[in-house]
C-alpha cells in the first residue's frame, strides 16, 4: 500500500490534498447526516433514472394498447404512458427500478427539506455560510421541480390532471403568462407534439446537471468553511472538533450509503405506489375526483383552493388572473422570505460576526418562533390540498372545510408562534436558574432561588 501510494504520489503530487482530505474533521451529530442522505439519495435517482431512460418513449403520439394489462387492453393512449406501463410489467426489473426511482426522488426532497430546517432552526445560515444557505435552498426549488416533471413525464390521467394545473399556473403570470406558455408547450393545452421531447429533456439532462452542479458547489463550501458545531465545552468559534474522514467518518457514511440503498430498493420492491395503471391515460375531456401530486406539491393545490376566486381586471382585460395568488405569490412569498432571512437577521440583530457555532432553537426564540409560524402556515396549505379526499372518507362539507382554512390559516401561525416563544424562553430561563444553583454550590455559597436567573 505504501509503495502505491508513492507511486501515485511521485506521477500525481496527490499526496498533500488526500491527507488533507482524510484529516477533515466532521462533527459527531445524527442531524448533520441528513444532507449526506440527500446525496445518497440522489445517487439512487440518477442510477435508476438511467435505467429507465432506456425503456421511456418521450412522445405524446396516440396508440391503441395491445400489451399484457387486461384492463388497458384496446385502450387509446400515448407513447409515453404506454411506455410506461411497459417497463411496470414487460421490462426485466422495470417495475421495481420505476418504484425504487419513485421513493428515491421522495426521500430526496424529504431530507433536503428537514436538513434546510436544521439548517435555518439552528442558525447555520449566519456568515460566513450564506452562499452555501442559498445553493441549498436554490437545489430544493430545482427538486420540487425536476419531481413535478418526472410524475408528468408518465401522462397517466392524474399526472395530466396536473400538467394542467401548471398550464394555469403559468398562464395566470401577469403581462407575460401568454408568452411563457407558448414557449414551454408550445401552443394550447395539452401542447404540441414537441412538448413531451422537451419536458423529458428537461428531466433527465437539463434539471439534473444543474442539480449535480449545485450538489459539488455546496459541498466544496461545505469544505471550505468547515461544518458547523454544536455548542460544548472544548468547542469554540475558532477550533473545530469531531471525527477525521478516516478512519472514524467514512466507514459511518459509507454504512449509511448502504443503509439508504437498501431501504429505497426495500420500499420499491415491497411499497406499491403510483400504479398508473390503474388510473388510465390522459385524456382533455376525462377527470377524477381525488386526483392528487406527490406530497411536496401538496401545499401548492392547498394554496390554489384557498385563495377566494378573484381576478384583477382593469376594462375588459384581466391582468392577474385567480391562479396567480396561490400558485405564484404564495411559493414565492415562502422562498423569498427564506433566501432573504440570513440578512434580515443580520439588520435587526446587528450580528456581523463569523459562526462556527450553532444555536439551539431555544438560544434564539424568535427566529425558532418565526420558522415555526412560517412551518405552520404551509402545513395549513398542505392540508387544506386534501380537502377533498376528507370528503370523500369523511362527509365534510368541501366549501366549509375550504372557509375554515382560509382562517386557519392565518390564526394557527399567530398562536404557534407565541407558544413555540413563550416555550422556549421558559426553557431557557429554567436553564440559568439551574445554572446558577450549580454555580453557587461549587463555589460554597447558598443555592439560588427558583427564579433568580433572571433572562
Amino acid at each position: 500500500m505504501r509503495r502505491l501510494v508513492r507511486a501515485l504520489d511521485e506521477r500525481s503530487g496527490v499526496a498533500p490534498i488526500a491527507r488533507k482530505a482524510l484529516r477533515y474533521v466532521f462533527p459527531d451529530h445524527w442531524s448533520f447526516l441528513l444532507g449526506e442522505v440527500a446525496l445518497y439519495a440522489f445517487i439512487v435517482l440518477v442510477a435508476t433514472g438511467v435505467y429507465l431512460t432506456f425503456f421511456y418513449e418521450p412522445s405524446s403520439q396516440r396508440v391503441i394498447y395491445d400489451g399484457t394489462v387486461d384492463t388497458l387492453r384496446g385502450t387509446e393512449m400515448s407513447q409515453a404512458y404506454r411506455s410506461v406501463v411497459d417497463i411496470s410489467f414487460s421490462v426485466k426489473a422495470g417495475l421495481l427500478i420505476r418504484q425504487t426511482h419513485h421513493w428515491a426522488a421522495n426521500v430526496f426532497i424529504a431530507s433536503i427539506v428537514l436538513h434546510l430546517m436544521r439548517v435555518f432552526f439552528t442558525g447555520a445560515f449566519r456568515k460566513p455560510r450564506e452562499l452555501t444557505y442559498l445553493i441549498g435552498l436554490s437545489m430544493l426549488g430545482l427538486a420540487l421541480l425536476e419531481g413535478y416533471l418526472g410524475y408528468s413525464l408518465v401522462d397517466d390521467l392524474l399526472s395530466g390532471m396536473g400538467l394542467a394545473i401548471g398550464y394555469g399556473v403559468l398562464m395566470s403570470v401577469p403581462i407575460v403568462g401568454a408568452a411563457l406558455v407558448l414557449l414551454v408547450w408550445g401552443g394550447p393545452f395539452p401542447g404540441d407534439p414537441s412538448f413531451f421531447s422537451r419536458m423529458y429533456i428537461a428531466h433527465v439532462f437539463l434539471l439534473p446537471i444543474l442539480i449535480a452542479v449545485l450538489l459539488t458547489v455546496h459541498l466544496l463550501l461545505v469544505a471550505s468553511r468547515h461544518h458547523t458545531q454544536f455548542r460544548r465545552k472544548e468547542a469554540t468559534e475558532k477550533r473545530v472538533l469531531g471525527l477525521p474522514a478516516f478512519p472514524s467518518q467514512a466507514p459511518r457514511s459509507l454504512g449509511l450509503m448502504f443503509a439508504v440503498v437498501a431501504v429505497l430498493f426495500l420500499l420499491g420492491g415491497l411499497v406499491q405506489i403510483n400504479p398508473i395503471w390503474l388510473w388510465g391515460p390522459y385524456d382533455v375531456a376525462s377527470s377524477t375526483n381525488g386526483a392528487q401530486p406527490d406530497w411536496y406539491l401538496g401545499w401548492l393545490i392547498g394554496a390554489l383552493r384557498i385563495v377566494p376566486g378573484f381576478d384583477v381586471t382593469i376594462g375588459n382585460a384581466t391582468i392577474i388572473p385567480n391562479p396567480f395568488w396561490g400558485g405564484i405569490l404564495l411559493p414565492g412569498f415562502v422562498f423569498g422570505v427564506l433566501a432573504v432571512w440570513p440578512w434580515l437577521e443580520r439588520a435587526v440583530t446587528r450580528d456581523k460576526r463569523r459562526h462556527n457555532l450553532v444555536d439551539r432553537p431555544r438560544d434564539a426564540p424568535v427566529r425558532a418562533a418565526l420558522g415555526c409560524a412560517l412551518l405552520t402556515f404551509v402545513f395549513v396549505t398542505f392540508l387544506a390540498g386534501s380537502a377533498d379526499r376528507v370528503t370523500v372518507f369523511f362527509g365534510l362539507d368541501y366549501r366549509s372545510q375550504v372557509t375554515a382554512y382560509r382562517v386557519i390559516v392565518f390564526v394557527a401561525p399567530v398562536v404557534v408562534a407565541i407558544l413555540v416563544h413563550r416555550v422556549l424562553v421558559g426553557l431557557r430561563r429554567a436553564e440559568e436558574v439551574e445554572a446558577d444553583r450549580e454555580r453557587a454550590l461549587a463555589e460554597g455559597g447558598p443555592a439560588g432561588q427558583p427564579g433568580s436567573g433572571g433572562g
